[in-house]
């Protein structure tokens, strides 16, 4: 499911789900976009629900854009942002012809053949409907696993579970036991995984440059593509009218010399080379309402 904002309560996300699953499901479509779009400019222009965050990191992007240019990419962001909650309330009443038909995946032959000779790691950043994408891939092939960020109260998270295995997602929690050993079990048997790599949940990742500035991302990517040779991509999505389109980027090279840490960190770094690429192009898609850079965030005490 979508992060929320850095500093959303419990009692904030419970109304989020609670009032957004009711809108979204009940209204007709056209009236439930129109709302959504409605609530996102009502925070734009609050500068409520993470907008300031959002910015900071647009500007991270976009170092010579002006005031005004980040406060209208800002505005179609959180459009963006809303347009993805209020499609991924409606993605269990779709039909398959409408998940298949409305998500399009550029290069779509690698990840073809990948598959044919066994699994496959696809990165994407938190980039336009990543549900959709998954739901798409479920139904293109058969499976696709990932993991869901826990949140609470537990049974809003057991109820997103719930509607992602409707749609035909293979879904653990981030804290499961063993999580890496049963990606790596299904990347084995010549399935698909595919892990949101752009927010570092458990502050315990690896630090690479993006977008000139040491940001912060999750090990987990790497450490898979070293311990189980499948091939690595990161992928980058978005918006072209009432389509959500992918484009998977060039195979991540693994590295054979050097220690554990360095592999991770080389890899990790060339997933970031990939996802500048489709963050520049379309920014607004991006919907990073969190800290990921190393100087946003507070100090820890553990080495990547």
């Amino acid at each position: 499911m979508a992060p929320l904002p850095d500093g959303a309560s419990d009692a904030l996300t419970t109304w989020i789900y609670d009032i957004g699953w009711k809108i979204a499901r009940t209204l007709p479509e056209p009236v439930a976009n129109a709302t959504f779009r409605q609530i996102a400019d009502a925070l734009w222009l609050r500068r409520a629900g993470g907008v300031g965050q959002l910015e900071r990191n647009l500007r991270r992007v976009h170092p010579d854009a002006s005031e005004a240019d980040i406060r209208d990419l800002s505005r179609a962001g959180m459009r963006s942002y809303l347009r993805y909650w209020c499609e991924a309330f409606r993605l269990p009443t779709w039909p398959r012809e409408r998940i298949t038909d409305t998500f399009i995946l550029g290069r779509q032959e690698i990840l073809d053949t990948a598959l044919e000779s066994g699994g496959a790691l696809m990165i994407p950043p938190h980039m336009a409907n990543w549900d959709h994408a998954g739901a798409w891939a479920a139904a293109t092939y058969g499976s696709v696993t990932s993991v869901a960020e826990r949140v609470k109260p537990d049974k809003l998270f057991d109820a997103f579970m719930a509607y992602r295995t409707k749609l035909g997602m293979d879904l653990y929690p981030t804290k499961h036991p063993n999580v890496l050993d049963e990606l790596a079990g299904k990347l084995r048997q010549g399935k698909l995984v595919a892990l949101m790599g752009d927010r570092d949940i458990s502050r315990r990742g690896v630090h690479v440059d993006f977008f000139g500035e040491p940001a912060s991302f999750p090990v987990g990517p790497a450490t898979l593509a070293i311990e189980t040779g499948v091939p690595l991509h990161p992928l980058t999505m978005w918006f072209d009218g009432d389509t959500c389109r992918g484009y998977v980027h060039d195979r991540v090279e693994v590295p054979t010399e050097g220690d554990h840490d360095e592999r991770v960190r080389a890899i990790t770094q060339q997933l970031a080379r990939g996802w500048e690429a489709g963050i520049t192009e379309h920014s607004a898609d991006w919907h990073m309402l969190q800290k990921v850079w190393v100087s946003d965030l507070t100090p820890r005490t553990e080495a990547s």
